[in-house]
């Protein structure tokens, strides 16, 4: 479930997502929102994700975050030509 606020989040994982994904918030935020989350419920899976690029990703990891989506990584990505003949 995509979420915006840890308020979101909890009732997500209350309603019984498995996991929540907490989507464009500041690093600060993000860390203090999936602590709390975690707290909460210790088995739920917390992805991070918005505006996350390499330059930044090491600021989105934690002790609190499963997983980080990085958009970057498919609509910034250059366009190959090529072709394949058999």
């Amino acid at each position: 479930v995509e979420c915006s606020s840890a308020e979101e989040a909890l009732a997500a994982a209350g309603a019984g997502a498995d996991i929540v994904l907490l989507d464009n918030l500041a690093p600060q935020e993000l860390h203090a929102a999936a602590a709390r989350v975690k707290a909460a419920h210790p088995r739920l899976m917390v992805e991070a994700s918005g505006g996350i690029v390499l330059e930044t990703l090491p600021q989105f990891l934690g002790p609190h975050i499963d997983v980080v989506s990085m958009g970057c990584l498919t609509h910034s990505a250059p366009a190959l030509d090529f072709a394949l003949r058999v």
